[in-house]
């Protein structure tokens, strides 16, 4: 029996990763996440979380927000295209229901971009 949770190799968890996808990447954008991403060589999705202070004071609201984050995810990784993602939670997700953040998330994943076939050399940018 596999473990229900994320495995290690599905975060993004370095800071130099992060920086990369500060610096060029694809943007999609709802109303209360915005999702920064870039084609990866390791064949699989992985999800990187920034959920700062100013979405909320209240770190369980915080908390929250990265649990249902990493819930969509999950269930959703496998039908990604190998990309590294970074979610970033804007100051309105704080009041949401978490249904209602679900259905957001789940339609940014539905809107990434198909990646490029093999033999093609260029990648995905923003």
């Amino acid at each position: 029996m596999t473990a229900a949770g994320l495995p290690r190799e599905a975060r993004i968890r370095r800071a130099g990763d992060f920086a990369v996808m500060r610096q060029a990447s694809g943007r999609l954008g709802g109303r209360c996440f915005s999702v920064r991403y870039r084609q990866n060589e390791l064949g699989h999705a992985r999800l990187g979380l920034a959920v700062s202070k100013r979405v909320s004071k209240r770190a369980v609201e915080r908390n929250r927000i990265k649990r249902l984050l990493r819930e969509s995810f999950r269930r959703s990784r496998l039908k990604l295209p190998p990309l590294d993602l970074v979610v970033m939670a804007r100051e309105q997700a704080a009041g949401v229901p978490g249904p209602a953040l679900l259905a957001e998330i789940d339609a940014l994943w539905r809107k990434l971009p198909p990646l490029k076939r093999a033999g093609d050399t260029s990648t995905i940018a923003g």
